[in-house]
């Protein structure tokens, strides 16, 4: 594994750090493809249920590596943002609950990387932002996109267009943050997230993801559809059966993922 990111196991959650500090994590294309490797990692072992994304000292990640942007072409730059697409979208994609655990700054794509996750917990001290403007560039990391879908179009336009940072204390008003912790609380917090979630039905959590993800953009009749399938699928699940057996029992269910 790369020395560019870190991953930790604690119990069933999985913990990757950002590990850039001098840089404040800045993301360059080296770092995405170790992002992207661990994130493969993550996906093949069966024994994570949860994973957590933070970073190294005291950001999160401030944004895209200016100083290797400066010199790309425009060729260059398309494929910067679909390897920053590519990653962002595994991570999306991953059957397990993801948290970012947000400890600093959150800029540019480091905003991105957090939006990629499926809840964002943030520090008292995190500061949210996508200032690419004011660089002259725009978001490249899906800014434009999932931003909007998590805070609406007037708050994204404002983030976006203005180019403003914001406090973890709008960010929670506006919905881009779910919780808002202590910098000493935020990790264990995230993790004691990531072991709720992941305690839960596996089978159950992936396919009640998946819909999610997939109705957001359906019309409601086809979002409808799409739940009613899959709650039909999970009735071929041993987990279902475990579950509502526990249930009655009165005792605590034993999952096996299948």
């Amino acid at each position: 594994m790369s020395e560019l990111v870190k991953i930790e196991r604690d119990g069933e959650v999985a913990i990757l750090t950002l590990n850039r500090p001098e840089a404040l994590n800045a993301l360059d294309r080296a770092s995405l493809h170790a992002i992207g490797q661990a994130i493969e990692g993550v996906s093949k072992d069966s024994g994570v249920r949860a994973l957590v994304v933070t970073g190294e000292g005291r950001a999160f990640a401030a944004g895209a590596d200016i100083a290797e942007m400066r010199a790309l072409s425009p060729i260059e730059g398309e494929a910067f943002s679909r390897l920053g697409h590519e990653t962002f979208a595994a991570l999306e994609a991953l059957t397990i609950p993801t948290i970012a655990a947000v400890n600093g700054f959150a800029l540019g794509g480091g905003c991105e990387l957090a939006l990629a996750c499926d809840w964002i917990y943030a520090s008292e001290k995190a500061r949210f932002g996508q200032p690419e403007v004011s660089l002259g560039l725009i978001p490249g990391f899906g800014g434009t996109s999932r931003l909007t879908r998590r805070v609406g179009v007037a708050w994204a336009k404002e983030l976006v267009l203005g180019g403003n940072p914001i406090r973890a204390e709008e960010a929670l008003r506006i919905g881009l943050a779910n919780r808002v912790f202590s910098g000493e609380d935020l990790l264990a917090k995230a993790i004691a997230s990531g072991r709720s979630a992941g305690s839960r039905g596996p089978v159950a959590v992936a396919l009640a993801k998946r819909v999610i993800e997939e109705a957001q953009d359906a019309n409601i009749r086809t979002a409808h559809a799409l739940e009613q399938q899959a709650f039909g699928l999970v009735f071929a699940s041993d987990d279902r059966l475990e579950g509502m057996d526990a249930f009655l029992e009165k005792r605590d269910p034993v999952f096996s993922n299948r």
